[in-house]
């Protein structure tokens, strides 16, 4: 097994990595420790999964399912709660949350499905029936922002299964006349949640609290920043969830929008890349690549744009960069996977 590396996701990952965990440092060198811990795990899960053929994975695909299930399940046996919500499982020194396993568990068995079953209407129903009980367990948590990103996972390797446009727009609609029911099965701060970014100021110290603050910091931050630790908004704990949700205004401010822009800039690159990966792989690498793709970009694109006002607060953290080991682990070893994929086809890699 030759030991080639796909070097332009491995910086990448790297570069992200470095900014997370320097910025936790610099608020609590405790926390950056273990982020540091867990980005070494990932680290050797990233290499491990990258240096496989990426097939073995999707043989597996259904017990991978069946794992997600299992642990879905037992989060709700064993799990603790916390702000609200049951996620994660405890195994001693360290907590794991299942819902963040279940995205690159999702992208395999959906790369097995989809390059089995072509894309009909009969076909597009079963893989909900597959994922619906997987939604469900997650949303029960509540965790909302994991399942809009596997939602739009699925929703990203329909697209890459050749369906018709037509079958997508009809799709679209059907979820745009859904949306009123899922608004009321949703908990009460998870609407205020949604409702408050449209105006945060009829209620400064309730809901629309965290993204004032937030975008105060990003725009005090100006075009150099503050200098790291010196971000009064975040160091002053004006900014809620400064090391997890809202890390990229605590960037912003002590970064500045050069900062923030040369962060952007690695996420594109990074997305731009597992694309071309897609582009140049077999039918199997590139459903699974697109996946992985559409999960970063959805994450992203939701993070910055709540961080900025632009969107609700949904909880959907960094890739990559937010605290939490569990979300760190998960997204690399999704890359393991486009790493994979790029080895197996040389030509991608660059």
């Amino acid at each position: 097994m030759s030991t080639k590396f796909s070097w332009p996701i491995t910086v990448c990952i790297l570069l992200l990595l470095s900014i997370g965990i320097l910025v936790i440092y610099s608020s609590s060198p405790g926390l950056a420790l273990g982020q540091f811990l867990f980005a070494a795990i990932g680290a050797v899960l990233y290499f491990f999964i990258s240096q496989i053929n990426y097939k073995a994975f999707i043989s597996f695909s259904k017990g991978f399912y069946i794992i997600t299930i299992v642990l879905l399940i037992l989060v709700l046996i064993l799990g603790f709660e916390t702000r609200g919500s049951i996620r994660w499982i405890p195994l001693g020194i360290f907590n794991i949350q299942p819902s963040e396993f279940s995205k690159p568990a999702i992208i395999i068995f959906l790369a097995q499905f989809w390059a089995k079953h072509n894309p009909s209407w009969q076909n597009i129903f079963k893989s909900l029936l597959f994922l619906i009980p997987v939604l469900l367990l997650i949303f029960k948590q509540p965790d909302l922002g994991t399942t809009l990103t596997i939602s739009a996972i699925w929703f990203g390797m329909l697209f890459t299964s050749r369906v018709s446009m037509k079958k997508v727009v009809t799709l679209l609609l059907v979820t745009v006349l859904l949306i009123p029911i899922v608004w009321f099965t949703l908990q009460d701060y998870q609407r205020s949640r949604i409702t408050s970014f449209l105006s945060p100021e009829t209620d400064p110290l309730g809901v629309g609290y965290n993204l004032i603050q937030s975008t105060i910091a990003v725009g005090s931050g100006q075009f150099l920043g503050r200098g790291l630790g010196y971000g009064t908004q975040s160091r002053l704990q004006f900014l809620p969830e400064y090391r997890t949700d809202f890390i990229f205004a605590t960037i912003a401010e002590e970064f500045g929008f050069l900062g923030s822009f040369l962060i952007v800039l690695i996420y594109i690159f990074l997305v731009s890349f597992s694309l071309k990966v897609t582009s140049q792989a077999d039918y199997q690498g590139s459903l699974m690549t697109s996946g992985v793709a559409v999960m970063l970009t959805f994450q992203t694109t939701i993070n910055i744009g709540m961080n900025l006002g632009l969107l609700p607060i949904t909880g959907i953290t960094l890739p990559l960069i937010s605290y939490g080991g569990s979300s760190l682990v998960s997204t690399m070893v999704s890359l393991g996977l486009v790493a994979s994929v790029a080895k197996a086809n040389r030509k991608a890699i660059s």
